[in-house]
């Protein structure tokens, strides 16, 4: 083809497109959602990947598709998010699904679970892995269709009054840790306690827990944990790379133009990113003021870490065996995390155990 002639029939594209995208978009129906999130609007990074989502989703709509984001409260408390949107009292949601084990102990592997995956990891499963293929059937169950929708990162151990030396000195301790986090303390003595962000630190200022766990010092010195309890531990074993997830309600989802369902994965996707991103840059300097500020921060005993992974795998082993979908899953997930801890042992952690030190 002629230079002259392509360019001929590449203006008519510019100029149809300029024709006819403005029809196409007056062709869409206007629709708006309210989205719950189970974060309070003060934890900017953690409830902004919403606010990322609205705004990526309307800009891609033309403002035809509107997301309305509400903090945790606003319509219905942070812990009710999934009842909400399955009831179809809102069409979407933020939240983290290891909240609601108690539905389903399977969920917990949507978010993260005790000597799991690190973020990239996750993300790794999650869309190449066969881990939303996994989980989309679990959620149509409860009338939702998920979506990765951020994640925090490895997160720090959790703050707490006492000095902990060894798995003794967890006995008894009351902390706010939900999920499976939750139920492997138990396991070493402690009472877990499940309260949503905006409810911690009353609790731990009063005495009615002894510790909690949160995200990082970023969000953590939000939330000022460090003026009641000044020992921080690290890592979160816990929880090595949380993700949040984007609920809708099935029904709703089903009846958006798949130009709209395009939209909103795309921008669920970069939400998801933009999440950890902002995490990894804010924690850093956020650590720093906390240690300025007399935070005393330590690393867990082994002690506690080798009895931690102990606990956490004979329960993933008796959940297996008394629940065929928890086994489909977790059989899955293992065999994927033995293949990414044997990658990331070489490179990955062949770079960090030298550079990291040195710095």
């Amino acid at each position: 083809m002629k230079r002259r002639d392509f360019l001929k029939r590449a203006g008519i594209g510019v100029a149809a497109s300029a024709a006819f995208g403005p029809v196409f978009a007056q062709a869409q129906p206007t629709i708006r959602w309210r989205l719950a999130s189970s974060f309070p609007k003060s934890l900017d990074t953690i409830y902004g990947a919403a606010e990322v989502l609205a705004e990526r989703v309307r800009a891609l709509t033309g403002g035809r598709f509107q997301i309305r984001v509400y903090q945790a409260g606003e319509i219905v408390p942070g812990l009710q998010v999934m009842d909400a949107v399955q009831q179809g009292t809102v069409e979407a949601g933020h939240t983290a699904s290891y909240y609601f084990v108690g539905k389903a102990q399977v969920l917990a592997f949507d978010t993260s679970v005790p000597f799991g995956l690190t973020a990239r990891q996750q993300n790794a499963w999650m869309y190449h892995g066969g881990g939303i293929e996994l989980f989309r059937p679990i959620f149509a169950d409860f009338n939702i269709i998920q979506f990765p929708g951020g994640n925090t990162g490895a997160q720090m151990g959790g703050w707490f009054r006492k000095e902990i030396k060894s798995v003794a000195d967890l006995k008894g301790l009351r902390m706010r840790i939900p999920g499976p986090g939750g139920q492997v303390m138990s396991r070493l003595g402690v009472v877990p306690q499940v309260l949503a962000g905006g409810d911690i630190y009353p609790a731990l200022e009063r005495g009615t827990i002894d510790a909690t766990d949160w995200v990082g010092p970023y969000d953590d010195e939000k939330l000022g944990f460090y003026k009641v309890a000044k020992y921080y531990y690290y890592p979160g074993w816990h929880e090595p790379g949380p993700q949040l997830s984007f609920y809708v309600n099935l029904q709703e989802w089903r009846k958006l133009p798949k130009e709209y369902q395009q939209a909103f994965e795309v921008a669920a996707a970069e939400a998801n990113l933009s999440m950890l991103a902002k995490y990894d840059q804010v924690n850093p300097p956020a650590l720093q003021r906390l240690i300025r500020a007399g935070v005393r921060l330590r690393k867990w005993p082994t002690d506690v870490m080798k009895a931690a992974q102990k606990a956490a795998f004979d329960w993933y082993e008796e959940e297996a065996a008394k629940d065929a979908t928890y086994r489909k899953v977790y059989t899955a997930w293992k065999k994927f995390r033995e293949e990414q801890y044997r990658w990331f042992g070489v490179a990955e952690l062949g770079y960090e155990q030298f550079a990291f030190p040195a710095s």
